[in-house]
């Protein structure tokens, strides 16, 4: 019921001397609004991406979460899709960059041009001024290139030539990158992956998922009907939304516990910074938001501890295996998390 409609039915006030609290009902409403659109938009892309809920799921925790997402995988398994299926269905700015090894900065930042007629230089945008950007295959480029997008990660603006330019928002990068094939390929160092929110793993589907790719045909002219189903303002309501989700003071010493066995772990030579708490901390609470719950379980710090902290930590030299340095970090994190005492 809006105000004037009440004071045209009540004109002398509710009886009984009852109020409305008209503010409570519109924050409320707007929750319900936001909390609809965030349904929406993970159902459109589990319409798209068959057989991995769950990186589906983590793409959108590091949106909610004002975060940046980091997707390894196999070429072909639709890694590239993802990002492509994640900016349709927001009505947002998007731009892709194939990194090659011949790729500048300024091919990602911009360039100042001289302008006779401002008898000036002139600052020209480059494609990382948009909304969701597309890093594909982001360790084929030099890592002075790689390094152009970390101010704009961290402090979300770029400066060049002594002026600081703010991004739009809200500002996401979407990296990929296939950690089989390492010929001709820069890895990513710490001070780079410690800027992403997630990294998650993009596997084989299952045989019965893949078999409903093949028989729905889900590729490159089903993504072109995908349609937005939030914009950008829907966005940045739900990551206010977020922020008041209530994380107990319990959850708070089970997350800070598990950070520091990852610093005294013999195992890890590096463990968790401080960002890494933080990142986990808002991970949880945008996980909490996605189950439609304004508090967070042990659950949602557990199930994220793994992807929030297993790209933060470097795995001792003494303690390596056959497997790859990030699958041992995976392995190790879990155990740590494992031998954590979950509260009640």
């Amino acid at each position: 019921m809006s105000s004037v409609l009440a004071q045209a039915v009540y004109p002398k006030g509710l009886p009984g001397g009852y109020t409305i609290d008209f503010k409570f009902m519109a924050s409320t409403q707007v929750q319900s609004s936001t909390g609809t659109r965030a349904a929406a938009i993970e159902q459109s892309l589990r319409s798209i991406i068959r057989g991995n809920d769950e990186v589906v799921r983590l793409a959108l925790v590091a949106l909610l979460a004002r975060g940046h997402l980091l997707i390894e995988g196999v070429p072909g398994v639709g890694k590239t899709t993802l990002a492509h299926a994640l900016a349709r269905t927001l009505d947002c700015t998007f731009q892709r960059l194939q990194f090659t090894s011949d790729m500048l900065p300024s091919d990602v930042l911009g360039i100042s041009v001289y302008s006779t007629e401002e008898q000036q230089f002139e600052f020209k945008p480059g494609p990382v001024f948009t909304n969701v950007l597309l890093a594909d295959e982001i360790n084929r480029t030099t890592p002075k290139t790689q390094s152009a997008l970390l101010e704009a990660m961290n402090e979300g603006q770029v400066t060049m030539d002594g002026h600081s330019h703010p991004l739009p928002q809200p500002f996401m990068v979407v990296a990929t990158q296939n950690p089989v094939e390492h010929h001709g390929t820069y890895p990513l160092p710490e001070s780079q992956l410690d800027r992403f929110l997630l990294r998650v793993r993009m596997g084989y589907p299952q045989a019965s998922s893949e078999r409903e790719i093949l028989r729905s045909e889900v590729g490159a002219a089903r993504l072109d009907e995908v349609k937005p189903v939030a914009t950008g303002a829907d966005i940045l309501a739900m990551q206010a939304d977020v922020t008041h989700v209530k994380v107990d003071d319990s959850l708070v010493d089970y997350a800070l516990e598990i950070v520091k066995r990852t610093r005294d772990s013999e195992s890890l030579a590096l463990g968790v910074s401080p960002r890494g708490s933080i990142m986990l901390y808002r991970a949880a609470q945008a996980m909490a938001y996605l189950d439609g719950r304004k508090f967070c379980t042990p659950a949602d710090f557990k199930v994220l501890a793994s992807s929030v902290f297993s790209h933060r930590v470097v795995v001792n030299a003494r303690y390596s295996s056959t497997l790859k340095k990030s699958e041992q970090s995976e392995i190790i994190i879990s155990d740590i998390v494992q031998s954590v005492h979950v509260p009640l």
